[in-house]
């Protein structure tokens, strides 16, 4: 699965809070999260996403609560994957449950600029900085986290593996 889409980046220590602000927690509309999906650091962040961008973020990506709306904004902003130095746990499969990629890659986090355009194969773990013409190596997925991923998430592949015929 190949993924390709221009950069957006933050820093470090990028909670849950910064990402979807408490006061839209009592939607359960991915249009509105989307929405309103990092507008504390960036206003016009909705608005210049395209689908299939990648979001680039530093240190402990989603640390905070552990609330779904967090990746689910994301996702339904466009974003087709994060790539951070590292993630919050909870964060980290939380995005996998809702079918988000998320990538630990130390080296593209910090090389990664913004507006770059980004090409990932997340069989391979290669992420390929297309504007720079270099690349970084991250873990690739392996085939389970692949199939909950083009299944749209984990309640998605346990419908299709749970599937009476």
């Amino acid at each position: 699965m190949k993924l390709r889409g221009r950069a957006h980046k933050f820093g470090d220590n990028i909670d849950t809070d910064i990402i979807i602000p408490a006061i839209y927690l009592d939607t359960t509309s991915e249009e509105e999260l989307a929405a309103h999906c990092m507008e504390g650091l960036a206003a016009d962040f909705a608005q210049r996403v395209k689908p299939g961008d990648v979001m680039v973020g530093g240190l402990n990506f989603g640390c905070g609560s552990s609330r779904e709306h967090a990746p689910v904004a994301i996702k339904a902003a466009g974003i087709s994957c994060v790539i951070a130095a590292s993630f919050a746990r909870i964060f980290f499969r939380n995005a996998i449950n809702i079918g988000l990629p998320v990538m630990v890659c130390p080296e593209a986090s910090q090389n990664i600029q913004e507006g770059e355009e980004i090409e990932i194969d997340l069989a391979a773990g290669q992420i390929k900085n297309l504007t720079k013409g270099t690349s970084h190596q991250a873990a690739a997925f392996p085939p389970f986290l692949q199939e909950i991923i083009s299944a749209g998430g984990l309640i998605e592949y346990t419908k299709k593996r749970t599937a009476i015929p």
